[in-house]
C-alpha cells in the first residue's frame, strides 16, 4: 500500500518537528523516514535553519485566530511552495503525485509536503483540527505542543495522555472547596 504523503503524514510530520526540534540535518532526514517520505534530498549546510523557518512559517497557521487567517496563512504557504502537481515513479514506491519540482532542497520540497498536506488535512477533516495542546492554556502549564486531530469525532484537544490527565485532575481539583 502506498501512503500519501500529503496527507496526514505530513501535518503529522510537521508536528512531529515543531513539538521536538531534532538538533541536527540527519535527525529531521530520520524524521521524514519516519513519518513515509523516501525522496532523497540534496544536502545543504543551510538546510537545519531554513527548514526550521519553514517548521516556524507552519506554526504561524497552527496559532492563526480563526479559519480565515488560517486559511489566509495557507493560502501564502502554498504560494510559496507553487509547483504543478507531477506523477513520479522512485524508490520503486509506484505510481504517486508530488506537489514538488524536481532537484529543490529540503526545506523547499518540506515547504510542498507541509503546505499541501496540512490544505488536504484542514478541508477534509475542519479548519479547526489543528491547534496546541488544551493543557497548555491553563496557567503555569508549560505544554506548547501541536495537536493534529486525526480522531473521528474530532475532539482531540491534548498532545498526550499524561497532559490530558494532566488537566482532568485540575479540573477535578478545581471543584473541590
Amino acid at each position: 500500500m502506498h501512503l500519501n504523503p500529503y496527507g496526514e503524514y505530513a501535518v503529522l510530520l510537521a508536528a512531529s518537528l515543531a513539538n521536538d526540534w531534532p538538533q541536527t540535518r540527519g535527525g529531521i532526514v530520520d524524521r521524514t523516514r519516519d513519518y513515509g517520505m523516501t525522496a532523497a534530498f540534496a544536502q545543504s549546510p543551510a538546510d537545519h535553519g531554513e527548514i526550521r523557518t519553514v517548521v516556524d512559517r507552519w506554526l504561524e497557521i497552527v496559532d492563526a485566530s480563526g479559519t480565515d487567517q488560517r486559511a489566509i496563512l495557507l493560502n501564502a504557504l502554498m504560494k510559496d511552495a507553487a509547483a504543478y502537481p507531477r506523477l513520479t515513479d522512485h524508490n520503486g514506491e509506484g505510481w504517486h503525485l508530488h506537489y514538488r519540482d524536481e532537484g529543490q532542497s529540503m526545506a523547499e520540497a518540506l515547504l510542498a509536503v507541509f503546505s499541501v498536506g496540512t490544505a488536504l488535512h484542514l478541508t477534509t477533516r475542519g479548519m479547526t483540527r489543528l491547534s496546541r495542546c488544551e493543557a497548555g492554556l491553563a496557567p503555569g502549564d508549560s505544554c506548547r505542543n501541536v495537536v493534529v486531530d486525526i480522531t473521528r469525532n474530532g475532539r482531540q484537544r491534548y498532545c498526550s495522555v499524561r497532559c490530558g490527565n494532566r488537566a482532568a485532575v485540575r479540573r477535578h481539583r478545581a471543584l473541590r472547596p
